[in-house]
């Protein structure tokens, strides 16, 4: 169950071709114009099984925040490993590293340094506002790292959370912010390489004119660890929350009425998807837990630090611990965790097919 996994992103595109050619699948890549730390070739890469005029489809999609890549390409990896086959009428679109930079750099941001999930909106109109981001940006993202700076920034953000609470310091830090490209959670002020790369997939395979899609987009890094949480991000009451609820049960969660271990945050891909794929689309953020939330902020600031001195020497001490910091969280690597990672993703994927079924 556990060999799905891969020790970084070269290794993990080539497991996943692998494992696609051997289950028969139609592949097609779209080449990256950037390199890798090794000067390795990056792409996402796209596996479809079933017919092509499947009236429902499963897209399984990894890699969105790059770095959290390692538990999405290995439950892909595994589901084409085991595959055998599916209902008639139904297929299946695996979309490997939407964000391969992100993946291979271990980031959770795009090239751009952009979060990918904050970043589909419609950057013709006023941009969103993040007052509380913009309160405490240069305590989020220091100067420095040296232990004073960082104590200081770190009693900054205390008094905010003890001010406005859990909720309202959440939604500071990662609802999403437009004005500080070095910054977390930042949005963009255009499409990124990922996100037109998304726009071109749910065209050419037309999945706009599909009965049914369902999607799963495999994230990790908040929760209790190990557990899968299924985040339905569709608008209360409608059908996408109607049908997700069927699929997969009461563990679904809308942060729209703070049902989530996630807040409400503007920009998310699933925006993106409900808006080119329309009505047929059900779409779950299938969130496997790490370590706690203040641990993501500090290996997040230490990464967003270094790559905002300049160019980054991949071997330098400072930058193999902050990578390692940041791999750890994301992707704990322990046998316990991919378990639970693999078991709950066959269980979510498995629920997905059968509804898809139930449309045909």
């Amino acid at each position: 169950m556990l060999s799905c996994f891969s020790p970084d992103y070269r290794c993990a595109r080539h497991s996943f071709l692998d494992a696609a050619a051997r289950a028969g699948a139609e592949l097609k890549s779209f080449n990256h114009p950037l390199k890798g730390p090794e000067g390795e070739s990056l792409a996402t890469d796209v596996a479809w099984l079933g017919p092509a005029d499947a009236e429902t489809v499963l897209v399984l999609l990894s890699a969105t925040h790059g770095v959290e890549g390692f538990s999405g390409s290995a439950a892909q990896i595994d589901f084409l490993s085991s595959f055998t086959a599916l209902s008639k009428g139904t297929a299946v679109l695996v979309v490997h590293a939407v964000n391969p930079h992100g993946f291979a750099w271990l980031r959770r941001v795009t090239e751009e340094g952009v979060d990918l999930n904050r970043n589909y909106i419609d950057f013709s109109h006023l941009l969103p506002v993040n007052e509380g981001y913009d309160e405490l940006a240069d305590a989020i993202v220091p100067a420095s790292l040296d232990l004073e700076c960082l104590r200081l920034s770190d009693a900054r953000l205390a008094d905010y959370y003890a001010l406005h609470g859990r909720e309202a310091y959440e939604r500071a830090l990662s609802g999403g912010q437009y004005d500080f490209p070095n910054g977390l959670f930042y949005g963009g002020i255009q499409p990124t390489w990922s996100r037109q790369t998304c726009e071109q997939i749910i065209a050419e395979y037309g999945l706009a004119g599909r009965k049914r899609v369902a999607l799963i987009d495999f994230h990790t890094g908040i929760g209790p660890f190990g557990y899968g949480e299924p985040i339905c991000d569709h608008p209360p009451g409608s059908t996408g929350v109607r049908l997700a609820r069927s699929w997969y049960g009461d563990a679904v969660t809308e942060p729209a009425l703070g049902t989530s271990i996630s807040v409400a945050k503007h920009g998310l891909s699933d925006y993106g998807w409900m808006h080119l794929v329309g009505e047929p689309l059900v779409f779950i953020a299938l969130e496997f837990g790490t370590y706690p939330f203040d641990n993501m902020m500090q290996v997040l600031r230490a990464d967003h630090w270094l790559h905002a001195q300049g160019q980054v020497e991949w071997q330098a001490e400072q930058t193999v611990a902050i990578k390692a910091a940041i791999r750890s969280h994301f992707y704990p690597a322990t046998p316990k965790w991919q378990e639970k990672v693999i078991r709950g993703s066959r269980h979510s994927i498995r629920q997905a097919l059968s509804g898809l079924a139930a449309e045909v």
